[in-house]
């Protein structure tokens, strides 16, 4: 028996792979990992998710039940989560939030209250806070219905102190922090040769690499990644990854946006483009960049797979920091564990020049490459799979015992 013993879980997700997205990733990574500690796990997710999965977890092959049978996340899947609540029984409903997966629908938001039962207890982790469509000018009813679903929940899980910070103003019965870990498995090939690999994308002996990884949309500053490109010579930029993902439409809006700009900037040439990938050519090419560049507009934060996935490949990062509204001023929010020339490069956001000098003076110092790409790594230990599995652990437990 397993540390969760017979507990059994249930995921709700409106992604899961080969869906490409990170809240589909950090599902499966969880789940496997509950697998591996004993529970017995189902994951109920969209009709473009496979079934019948099995996953490499900690050497071993641990299953995962897959029930990829949701074709839309509105009102209809009701019928189809209580039917697999009534046959599955399990103790844990874990809804994985994030409104863009669950096509903006608020059905999922009124799933605590109108399909909890006596032995099920709901949990939900947000993803991210943005409120679901409903109607034009709906305003204040978008941001009720998503504090419904934190408070009709039996606990809640934020990723980052910042939406952990927003949760708290709703007096929650049950709130805690758990981050999420590296969207992507470090996979080592034998035969991988940096030299060879830079040759074959087309990287020069006198050219920096520069590399961005994940999905583009508005809160990830490509605008400014490209526009600091164009001031830094001798460089080219590999976008790691798929550039739209599965679950958000205005994706394409500004991946056309981010195409015009570098066309109209004359760098095509010197922008690279690997779209999706497995993982172990995700690390071949990671492993192959001088520097990760992630510019993130609202800045550095816990609940980005992407940077989760650059501090576990221990690569030099160059990445922004958050602000926040003080007192009608804009003030600096600093991750605690991001230090400035100790594990990363910090700048702030929305500005081109600044991260461009950030860029350069990474490029023109192998040492403080090096020095911030150990400390990345460092960093990323307090952030591994099987510790954010005991978290949930304690916390189904918690909630499970309850009477």
């Amino acid at each position: 028996m397993g540390l969760l013993g017979d507990m059994r879980v249930l995921f709700l997700t409106g992604e899961f792979p080969p869906m490409q997205g990170g809240v589909g990733d950090c599902t499966h990574e969880i789940a496997c990992e509950l697998v591996a500690l004993g529970a017995e796990v189902r994951v109920l997710t969209s009709t473009q998710a496979v079934s019948g999965q099995r996953s490499a977890v900690s050497g071993q092959r641990s299953a995962v039940e897959v029930l990829p049978i949701i074709k839309t996340w509105d009102w209809s899947s009701y019928r189809v989560i209580a039917r697999v609540i009534e046959e599955f029984a399990p103790d844990i409903a874990h809804i994985q939030y994030q409104t863009g997966a669950f096509a903006m629908h608020p059905a999922i938001d009124f799933a605590p209250r109108l399909l909890k039962s006596s032995r099920t207890k709901f949990v939900v982790t947000f993803h991210d806070l943005r409120v679901p469509y409903l109607f034009p000018k709906a305003g204040r009813v978008r941001e009720w219905v998503t504090r419904e679903l934190a408070r009709s929940s039996d606990a809640v899980i934020a990723t980052n102190d910042d939406d952990y910070s927003q949760l708290l103003t709703l007096n929650l019965e049950l709130l805690t922090l758990i981050p999420i870990g590296s969207n992507i498995l470090i996979t080592e090939s034998p035969n991988y040769q940096r030299i060879t690999w830079r040759a074959q994308l087309g990287v020069r002996d006198d050219e920096t690499l520069l590399c961005y990884f994940g999905f583009l949309n508005e809160s990830k500053g490509g605008e400014t990644l490209i526009r600091a490109l164009a001031l830094v010579p001798h460089a080219k930029l590999l976008m790691i990854g798929g550039q739209v993902g599965a679950s958000d439409p205005t994706n394409r809006v500004y991946l056309s946006h981010i195409e015009s700009l570098i066309s109209k900037l004359q760098l095509s040439d010197r922008v690279l483009w690997t779209d999706y990938t497995p993982p172990e050519i995700v690390t071949a090419n990671f492993r192959a960049s001088d520097l990760c560049v992630l510019p993130y507009r609202d800045g550095a934060s816990y609940r980005r797979g992407t940077l989760m996935a650059a501090l576990a490949h221990g690569i030099a990062i160059v990445t922004t920091v958050g602000k926040t509204a003080v007192s009608g001023q804009r003030s600096a929010v600093r991750l605690p564990q991001l230090r400035d020339g100790e594990n990363c490069l910090l700048v702030p956001p929305d500005e081109p020049r600044a991260l461009a000098d950030a860029i350069r003076r990474a490029i023109a110092s192998p040492e403080l490459r090096a020095k911030i790409g150990a400390g990345a790594r460092a960093l990323a230990q307090h952030f591994t799979w099987d510790k954010i599995a005991r978290q949930h652990l304690e916390l189904y437990q918690r909630i499970a015992n309850c009477e």
